[in-house]
């Protein structure tokens, strides 16, 4: 095989395995896409490079996202620059896809801060009443051992946050893609970037929106963590908490319609009223989400009482009809059968985050 032919065969494999999040490191994926094609050692002149590989994902995200890539791409930079704004003592820079235009689903934006310590950043962002996580990380660098600080939080989309120590704000700092010096931006270059690439935005007008908006999963992910403490009666729930019999019941949903966003998230959520009033949790769920599902999700999380009742021959002919009215009376009753598998006690389950990022990587592909 041509090595040309086969870097490009290795490229678009990469590109795949990462576009798709079997690999997260340019790397691992090169050499993965190469054993495939190759039963030999492939020399290193033949595997392309990060940026041939990251070109390839750039036609896997045009082919499958379309037109949603733009707007993403849109919005996600005036999510970074409101966040900087916020953030701007600590001399914010915009770097990554986000900076450079190579978004992808799922694609994190990634900012660079110069702070004396992780905890002046951590306390302004509570101050902002902007939950996050702070990371840090030990890498084998250059033949020594460094510690990078990350902060993970999850407005809109979800950041990445660097912390570097305040004398390193204009430190050239080198592209593992392209190996030259990094693309980044501060306020005004981000400004004046959204000025350019979308001249009938109403910048400010945005911003001053994107403040007020609350990211849906926030409130999600807010109503499911107490749920952890809320124990259930052994009789019918010997799985224990809440929380884990949640996730049991999201994972089974996800086996039966793994693409049904509206389903998923009646299954997550279906129980979060019992961490709001254990005497009528479903109507304290409702309540609390209201504003962040649809309707559809509303319906089965309001009927999911009934359609137990249905199965066990209890509910009355007159509410029986009016489920079965309903087009997604099949739906209900498979809601129904996950709730009540998904009691089991030592069952593997997801993370809370990881469930929400299944739903909300759903809820940016289709729309």
């Amino acid at each position: 095989m041509a090595n040309d032919a086969l870097r490009r065969q290795i490229a678009v494999e990469a590109a795949r395995l990462m576009y798709q999040r079997h690999e997260s490191e340019y790397l691992r994926a090169k050499l993965k896409a190469a054993r495939l094609f190759s039963s030999d050692r492939v020399r290193p002149v033949d595997l392309p490079s990060n940026r041939e590989v990251r070109d390839q994902i750039q036609i896997f995200a045009r082919m499958i996202e379309g037109d949603s890539r733009t707007d993403h791409l849109r919005d996600m930079r005036v999510a970074a620059l409101h966040l900087m704004r916020l953030l701007q003592v600590f001399k914010p820079r915009l770097i990554g896809s986000t900076c450079t235009g190579h978004v992808r689903q799922g694609s994190d934006i990634d900012i660079h801060l110069f702070a004396s310590n992780v905890d002046a950043v951590s306390e302004a962002l509570r101050q902002e009443g902007l939950p996050h996580e702070v990371e840090r990380k030990r890498i084998q660098k250059h033949g020594t051992e460094q510690t990078f600080n990350h902060i993970h939080l999850v407005d809109r989309y979800p950041f990445e946050l660097t912390i570097y120590a305040p004398g390193q704000a204009n430190y050239v700092f080198r592209s593992s893609i392209t190996g030259k010096a990094m693309e980044r931006a501060d306020i005004p270059e981000l400004e004046q970037l959204i000025g350019r690439e979308y001249p009938d935005l109403d910048l400010e007008e945005e911003l001053a929106a994107a403040g007020q908006k609350v990211d849906r999963f926030v409130v999600y992910r807010s109503l499911l963590l107490p749920l952890a403490t809320v124990k259930q009666s052994r009789e019918f729930h010997p799985e224990g908490d809440v929380l884990y019999h949640s996730l049991q019941v999201f994972e089974l949903a996800r086996d039966e319609l793994p693409y049904d966003e509206e389903f998923l998230l009646a299954a997550l959520l279906h129980d979060v009223g019992k961490g709001i009033d254990p005497y009528d949790h479903v109507q304290g769920a409702l309540e609390a989400l209201e504003g962040t599902i649809t309707p559809r999700t509303a319906w089965f999380i309001e009927h999911h009482m009934e359609a137990h009742a249905l199965q066990e021959g209890t509910l009355g002919s007159r509410a029986r009809r009016r489920l079965e009215e309903s087009e997604d009376y099949e739906e209900l009753r498979l809601l129904s059968r996950c709730d009540r598998q998904g009691r089991q006690q030592g069952v593997q389950v997801s993370e809370v985050d990881d469930a929400l990022d299944y739903i909300r990587d759903l809820g940016q592909m289709y729309g």
